[in-house]
């Protein structure tokens, strides 16, 4: 299974601002510190307020940040939130037309394949990804 763009860049946003102890940012900053599209973080981030996750605000002052501590915000809830389709193959998907799905057992295997890995996903929240702190500050050219 492979994650999406969308949602590798939502983790990533999550992972700058969790790192960031001094308020707000902008999405100028992140899409600097990552070499991102602006256009595309302002997709992700727009979603990501929606969402919940972040707290966005404009004019003087304003910027984004967390809007839960990173404790509670679990890797899990972020990837089911931000992608589109969990379904690993066409027998996932509601009207799917496999002629062999009444009689195959690959639906159950991958089906126990993707509860496995979100259940591996769910042990994990923000504060684990910002881990270790120091180095990613350095790769990101920030100040905490």
């Amino acid at each position: 299974m492979k994650l999406t763009r969308f949602t590798d860049y939502s983790l990533r946003v999550l992972i700058y601002l969790g790192l960031k102890d001094d308020g707000r940012v902008t999405i100028r900053e992140i899409s600097e510190a990552y070499g991102i599209s602006r256009n595309h973080l302002m997709k992700v981030v727009s979603l990501l307020t929606r969402m919940g996750y972040l707290d966005a605000r404009r004019g003087p002052g304003g910027g984004i940040a967390l809007a839960r501590s990173a404790d509670k915000i679990v890797v899990a809830d972020v990837v089911r939130d931000m992608e589109d389709d969990l379904n690993l193959v066409e027998c996932f998907c509601e009207g799917g037309t496999c002629i062999i799905e009444p009689v195959c057992e690959l639906k159950s295997v991958l089906n126990q394949a993707l509860s496995a890995y979100l259940d591996t996903l769910e042990r994990y929240t923000l504060r684990d990804l910002l881990s270790p702190r120091k180095q990613l500050i350095q790769v990101l050219g920030m100040t905490a």
